[in-house]
């Protein structure tokens, strides 16, 4: 069936509608690696997004679960210029069978250069898709706050057994975090943002890690003066959304990208090395440059491309932030030394506290 692709600004792309599914609408974004389609399609920070994906030729090698970031598809719905149907490997699923059985549309045979040409050109902006029989596109009210009053009753969760506890702070994180931290042999609670600071506290935890998740970090502006208090008292490490809200936190803004940071070839550069390394990101907010100055921040890494800062530490207490997703290293090591680094920091205050 014939489908389309609308865009907000009154640019259409034709394509193939695939099943039975409904229209969907969602934020246009579009993603550059070659590889990963599983762990996109399920990394909360995509929530309700419509990702276009550059590479022609997606679902070659199937879906299997032990790759996925969370427990469903986040992404409202996809949009490929080939999607794979032919055999998979041995204890995977076709990508056509996941999404459908998950409930989300996808949109094939689409011109996607253009579509992305359209995007850098004009920006990330409201889409629609849906197939011939829709009509008239319906749009719907824009949803930009992804925390609701239900996170407040999410429950601790702990994992593993190690001699360093380790705090998640949960935005929705992704699953690769999670077992980065557990393949380091630390015990990892997963703990809600909206937590008290006397229950964190008795948890004794540390350090603490603020996860990536979806959306723009002003929406958790009211906590900001907490994170701050956590961060100043336990070692912090943040990535994507945490290293925003920790910026923030301090006294940083936030800015929105024309069309964001997505994708596993990002070249990022560490300021105090000169090192340059590919990096896996996904992301709309930057913390603004001129803005640093109003916090005890230094930059720690720049993106190659546009400048735009990828990391921060502060001079004087154990906090380190990263825009990009150590966990998702496309290298496939690079990057993972900050797990290393943020642990041996965590180990460090922790002797100290024995000792004290």
């Amino acid at each position: 069936m014939e489908g389309l692709l609308s865009l907000a600004n009154g640019a259409s792309f034709k394509g193939d509608w695939n099943g039975n599914l409904g229209a969907v609408q969602g934020e246009i974004v579009f993603f550059t690696g070659m590889t990963g389609y599983e762990e996109v399609l399920t990394d909360p920070s995509y929530k309700g997004q419509i990702i276009v994906f550059s590479y022609p030729l997606i679902g070659q090698y199937g879906v299997k679960a032990s790759h996925l970031q969370s427990e469903k598809i986040q992404a409202a719905g996809i949009v490929v210029a080939e999607l794979y149907n032919g055999p998979v490997e041995k204890g995977a699923m076709t990508l056509g069978r996941f999404l459908e059985n998950a409930q989300v549309p996808v949109l094939s045979g689409v011109d996607t250069r253009s579509v992305i040409q359209s995007l850098r050109d004009f920006g990330t902006m409201q889409s629609h898709i849906g197939s011939s029989l829709s009509g008239i596109v319906q749009w719907s009210a824009v949803q930009t706050d992804f925390f609701s009053d239900a996170d407040n009753h999410a429950e601790i969760v702990t994992f593993g057994e190690g001699e360093i506890h380790i705090g998640l702070i949960d935005f929705h994180y992704k699953s690769s975090i999670l077992a980065e931290l557990l393949k380091r042999q630390c015990k990892v609670s997963v703990i809600p943002y909206t937590i008290s600071t006397e229950r964190l506290d008795l948890l004794q935890l540390d350090g603490l890690l603020f996860s990536n998740g979806p959306g723009d970090p002003a929406a958790l502006s009211p906590r900001f003066p907490v994170y701050r208090d956590w961060a100043e008292r336990y070692p912090a490490f943040g990535i994507c959304l945490g290293h925003q809200v920790l910026a923030s936190a301090f006294g940083a803004k936030t800015t929105k990208l024309l069309f964001g940071h997505r994708g596993a070839n990002h070249p990022v550069v560490n300021l105090k090395t000169l090192r340059v390394a590919m990096s896996s990101q996904n992301h709309s907010y930057v913390v603004e440059d001129t803005s640093i100055k109003e916090t005890p921040f230094s930059i720690l890494y720049r993106n190659v491309n546009d400048g735009s800062i990828e990391g921060l530490f502060h001079p004087e207490l154990p906090i380190m932030t990263v825009q990009f997703h150590p966990e998702a290293a496309p290298g496939p090591a690079d990057h993972l030394e900050l797990f290393s680094q943020f642990l041996s920091t965590v180990q460090q205050k922790k002797k100290v506290k024995m000792h004290a």
